[in-house]
């Protein structure tokens, strides 16, 4: 099955933007471990990283057919992108949101994420292994769904 892992505003700079924050991991590093548990379930994982919002919705529209499922991190457009959220819940899979900081505590502000109460799974905090995280419980729940 493939699953696919979309990273948003930034997050190409990972390792070197706000290392006391982020750490020193770059988002190499993230998708070579989640390439890692894709492989250990049988998966495979499809990585695409966009500081452009329109550029992450026409890859969803292009490659939907092709994936089960999404892990997405919306970073900076978590609060607002509505398109974005749309596009991802139009697949019609289910979607995995992770953060790898506290996202509803940045800064201090409490911070709204839209995409929250649509994710079939939400992992916020638990840094960058956040995301074989979500990738691994996006698989078992794909995994036990029934087909039609």
């Amino acid at each position: 099955m493939q699953i696919a892992v979309l990273h948003g505003p930034n997050l190409n700079r990972l390792g070197v933007r706000n290392p006391a924050k982020y750490g020193h991991t770059t988002l190499a590093d993230i998708q070579e471990d989640v390439d890692q548990t894709a492989a250990r379930l049988g998966d495979r994982a499809l990585h695409f990283q966009s500081n452009d919002e329109s550029a992450l919705i026409d890859w969803i529209h292009d490659n939907q057919e092709h994936t089960a499922g999404i892990v997405i991190n919306p970073a900076g457009f978590s609060a607002y992108s509505y398109s974005l959220l749309d596009a991802v819940r139009d697949t019609f899979q289910p979607f995995a949101v992770v953060h790898i900081s506290q996202w509803h505590a940045i800064d201090g502000k409490e911070r709204h994420d839209i995409f929250a109460s649509s994710a079939a799974t939400y992992i916020c905090g638990a840094g960058w292994r956040g995301y074989s995280m979500a990738f691994e419980a996006l698989h078992h729940k794909l995994a036990e769904t029934p087909s039609n």
